[in-house]
């Protein structure tokens, strides 16, 4: 995937209404482009040869041949992320290196969990690409949340930090704060993994927007934010090699 520009689809199921959900999930994120539509996974191998393609939505079970044995048949696949009915299916598509797993039907919570996975993959390209920089400095690097009934567009490098409130997750950036319907370990997953440090069991903090800290807590612009007991050796760790020391 070429980080400057939009992240072609291609949806490939056997059922309508399956595409049809997955066409109005796609136009509803700015960093995705549909470029096509396949009833079966014949048709896609003649598509593929025709179109450039970095994602690709894969129902499994279809007629002819399944998503899976279509998988095996590409030499250089694109990005998949696997969709069906059938929880049995989970472990072979994780087996041929699936970016996510969706079963139907498919919320657009849960469409938009696996597509901020592929977008996490993009940050990770970005930064072999960079070595020497900081990847949380990477600006183009951003993922999408649902808030306020819209889609958000956070840029990594200006989150300050994140904070768990249950279900939810408040998202503080230097210019704005959102809340949405997340879960703080599986973000965690997903950020530049030298930009960021847990500091609680409720806190995920961008290393580089730390402006003081103590044994006890953590100074972000202004905000204090407390460390955790568990946390404090590897919070101690990651800031004595972040200022050289």
């Amino acid at each position: 995937m070429l980080h400057n520009h939009k992240i072609h689809c291609l949806i490939i199921d056997d059922e309508p209404m399956a595409r049809e959900i997955l066409k109005q999930h796609i136009a509803g994120v700015e960093a995705l482009e549909l470029v096509g539509t396949c009833n079966n996974a014949v048709d896609a191998i003649s598509f593929l040869k025709e179109h450039d393609v970095d994602l690709l939505f894969l129902d499994i079970q279809m007629p002819q041949l399944s998503g899976t044995n279509f998988l095996r048949t590409l030499k250089n696949p694109p990005k998949v992320i696997f969709t069906t009915a059938y929880r049995k299916y989970a472990i072979e598509g994780f087996e041929l290196d699936a970016v996510d797993y969706i079963l139907k039907p498919i919320s657009f919570e849960r469409f938009l969990k696996a597509v901020n996975k592929v977008l996490q993959v993009k940050i990770i390209t970005q930064q072999a690409s960079h070595p020497k920089e900081n990847p949380a400095e990477i600006t183009s690097s951003f993922l999408y949340f649902r808030a306020d009934r819209k889609m958000v567009k956070i840029f990594i490098h200006d989150i300050l930090f994140i904070e768990s409130l249950k279900s939810y997750i408040k998202i503080v950036t230097t210019n704005k704060t959102i809340i949405t319907k997340y879960v703080l370990s599986t973000l965690e997953e997903m950020l530049p993994g030298r930009g960021f440090i847990r500091i609680h069991k409720s806190y995920i903090v961008a290393i580089n927007k730390i402006d003081s800290y103590n044994n006890h807590s953590i100074q972000i612009a202004k905000h204090e934010l407390p460390i955790g007991r568990l946390y404090k050796y590897n919070v101690e760790m990651a800031l004595n090699a972040s200022s050289g020391t």
